[in-house]
């Protein structure tokens, strides 16, 4: 049974619930003296062992389902204790709770972060230091907490490095990145306390002025619409969905959390945690099974000024502070279009109880384009599918960065991980009078007084296959040419590809002058056409690796951002690319320490870990807020299918789609000649054709979507023709059927026939 007795056993996937994270904390504390009071960084679903999970999955009799538990990291608040603890929610007892090392610390949360933004600003020495800067009145100071970073020196206690900006006092929202300031306190979060204030240098090299200087004032450069002249061109476009969406979205247990999507063949069940957010398991096509668990285990952001401080500023957003904790509340119209289901989630707060994350994710389908087609040149019979995708997606904002992030399925078995780079760049204060020529070149300047310094995006997506099973290996496939022959080879055109089975736990890179491409297969299932692997490939897209070279701390701690591949043997709780504990880590736990065991990795339970990023060398078009970059990992089927599994879905028609054509003259409606229909314009009854559209309250109506009788003369018939009013109204998205019948004739004979045109009521 449950632990609440609802009747369902909760299934061991199922992100905990409201009452599961009440019950969890209450349960830890309880093994705690009632005065002391504990301040939680997560409470999350602690996941089966993945043996028992799949015994239990495949339906073995003597397994029982799985417990619920619960991974609970926190300290003992007001000290440096922190502990990581494992809840049964079943048994009702704390199955495990360990001290972790001082040099250990846990990720940011809410009220921490908020708390550090509050002690910095209050603090007398720090005011003292914005007193020096003499801002104008009417100046908000604003402070963003940055996670300290690790450089080896002092800097094992859990700290935070605070960097100032200003904004006018009358615009809560306004783009305070555009005005930089040259002070940045340091606070030790254990004893509450200003440890002391950096200056910033704002020059060309390492020199800080020795006193703060008087801030020299500058506009500010704003990004909402009210500051904009915006543009009146623009025309709606709505994504309409008349019959609904073609997925499904439902539930097997009494969670309320666990959800099970279906659509297109595809199965897989959602997850989300305060760390990684989206999480999908069980992933299956076609009954077939594909992935054990996919997520976006970590991503890095390492800065490449080598100025202190900032040579420290180095983001790992979600084991700093977490992909659930900063996930949006998506906006219907906004952040999704179409017809869209959302789902939503829970977190524990600071105190250990339930925060409700509504409409964290967002599910719908959008069109993509062609998804295949061919013309027969010889009789010019084309055929032509519609790719249609769906979209699981999740909006996360860090600080001054958002991060779309989307699992996009087609109808040809492929999956698509995207991430979409928004928002604004973390500036610093630079001297305006600095000549363009001497601006240093680790930052683009991007307003004046404003550097945008070089930054790395470097994103790491966790990959636990499982297809057709879940002993499979690692490949990788590259095209090399065959020597000149003149046997084998006479004119020096051909070619062939090799592969070559990787052997041991690893990390390789990608070679675009090979065309290396890694696969993931099933060695034990041949496809039945050709007899190779079923297999499913990885295409990611080159990015240069980590450029901190590999003594700094950027590398050490970035375990994942030195091969575009790592490939390991699976093993229960190594989830992380960057390990369990990334703020102010020090290496030694992660995916390159995981790959150093060189386990065997052929024919086994292994895991793959797919990096991908990009260089952000900023343009002054990113700012005050950048459009998006893109990036896409797919997924994509070898050899799996024996033909394109998209060929069952149905061609794509007008009278399906409903496109507008826009390229008549105004006025003239896109009927075939000799088409006759009537329609309902203001209250009567009128007759229209190709050339004679009907104006009806000022407006031009076409009527274009219905069986369109055309009366046929006959003296042996009697009767005059009587025709269904047809009614053809802007915005209607159907018209009535167009019918008649012999008017005296007793039997109904029909007279005349019916002709399809295509399209709707359009207003031209």
């Amino acid at each position: 049974m449950d632990a609440f007795g609802d009747g369902r056993p909760y299934h061991p996937f199922s992100p905990l619930n409201a009452r599961e994270i009440t019950l969890a904390g209450k349960i830890l504390r309880s093994i705690y003296p009632p005065n002391i009071d504990l301040q939680f960084k997560a409470i999350t679903l602690h996941e089966p062992a993945k043996e028992h999970m799949l015994a239990w999955m495949n339906g073995a009799k003597s397994v029982s389902r799985p417990p619920r538990m619960a991974y609970i990291p926190y300290y003992i608040r007001g000290s440096e204790r922190f502990f990581e603890a494992i809840v049964n929610l079943e048994a009702k007892k704390v199955e495990s709770n360990i001290r972790l090392s001082n040099e250990v610390h846990g990720s940011a949360d809410i009220a921490e972060i908020a708390f550090v933004e509050r002690l910095a600003l209050e603090d007398e020495s720090v005011k003292k230091e914005i007193e020096k800067l003499k801002l104008p009145e009417g100046t908000i100071v604003v402070c963003d907490p940055w996670i300290y970073g690790s450089d080896g020196d002092k800097d094992t206690r859990r700290q935070f490095q605070c960097f100032f900006y200003a904004r006018p006092a009358n615009e809560p929202d306004s783009c305070h990145y555009a005005l930089p300031l040259a002070i940045s306190p340091v606070i030790d979060i254990h004893t509450k306390k200003v440890t002391r204030i950096d200056a910033l240098p704002t020059g060309v090299d390492f020199t800080t002025a020795p006193e703060t200087q008087p801030w020299k004032p500058q506009p500010t450069n704003e990004y909402l619409p009210e500051y904009q002249n915006l543009r009146t061109d623009l025309k709606p476009l709505q994504v309409v969905q008349p019959k609904g969406a073609s997925f499904t979205v439902t539930s097997d247990d009494a969670s309320g959390t666990g959800k099970i999507m279906n659509w297109q063949k595809w199965r897989f069940r959602i997850g989300f945690n305060s760390r990684e957010g989206m999480v999908l398991y069980d992933v299956t096509y076609d009954n077939r099974s594909l992935f054990y668990r996919l997520s976006l285990s970590d991503m890095n952001i390492p800065y490449g000024d080598p100025r202190p401080p900032y040579h420290k500023k180095a983001a790992f957003d979600f084991g700093d502070v977490g992909a659930g904790l900063m996930a949006n509340n998506l906006t219907l119209g906004c952040d999704c279009l179409g017809a869209i289901h959302y789902l939503s989630g829970y977190i524990a707060d600071d105190r250990g109880l339930p925060f409700h994350k509504q409409n964290c994710i967002c599910i719908h389908e959008q069109d993509a384009g062609i998804g295949w087609k061919h013309t027969n040149y010889r009789t010019g019979r084309a055929a032509l599918v519609r790719n249609r995708e769906l979209v699981v997606q999740s909006i996360i904002t860090v600080s001054n960065y958002e991060y779309i992030l989307a699992w996009i399925f087609n109808q040809a078995g492929e999956i698509t991980y995207e991430v979409r780079a928004t928002g604004i760049l973390s500036t610093c204060p630079i001297d305006s009078d600095i000549a363009p020529e001497d601006v240093p070149a680790w930052g683009t300047v991007v307003h004046p007084g404003v550097l945008a310094q070089h930054h790395q995006h470097i994103f790491s997506l966790r990959v636990d296959p499982a297809v057709d099973g879940n002993e499979n290996r690692l490949i990788y496939e590259e095209a090399t040419p065959l020597p000149r022959d003149p046997k084998t080879n006479p004119h020096g055109t051909g070619y062939v590809t090799k592969e070559t089975v990787i052997t041991e736990s690893c990390g390789m890179n990608t070679d675009t002058e090979k065309n290396r491409r890694f696969m993931i297969q099933n060695a034990t299932k041949k496809n039945p056409i050709n007899g190779k692997p079923v297999s499913y490939k990885i295409v990611v897209p080159p990015f240069q690796k980590i450029l901190a070279d590999k003594e700094s701390w950027h590398y050490r701690r970035a375990e994942f951002a030195d091969q575009a591949i790592y490939v390991t043997k699976y093993r229960d709780g190594e989830l992380y690319a960057a390990g369990k504990f990334t703020n102010q880590s020090r290496g030694g736990d992660g995916v390159r320490t995981y790959a150093s065991r060189k386990e065997n990795v052929v024919d086994t339970d292994i895991v793959v870990w797919v990096q991908f990023g990009l260089n952000h060398i900023p343009r002054i078009e990113d700012f005050p807020v950048m459009p998006v970059e893109t990036l896409r990992v797919s997924l994509k089927p070898v050899n799996f299918f024996t033909k394109n599994p998209a060929l069952d879905v149905p061609p794509s028609t007008q009278q399906f789609n409903r496109s507008t054509l826009l390229s008549l003259p105004v006025g003239t409606c896109p009927l075939p000649p000799q088409t006759q229909l009537q329609v309902k314009a203001n209250g009567k009854l009128v007759t229209t054709s190709s050339t004679a559209p009907i104006t009806a309250m000022g407006k031009t109506l076409c009527c274009t979507s219905t069986e369109v009788p055309i009366e046929k003369e006959d003296d042996s018939e009697k009767g005059s023709v009587r025709h269904k009013e047809v009614l053809c109204e802007c915005g209607s998205s159907s018209v009535k059927e167009g019918e008649m019948h012999g008017g005296d004739d007793e039997d109904g004979e029909k007279l005349g026939f019916r002709k399809k045109v295509a399209g709707c009521c359009n207003v031209i």
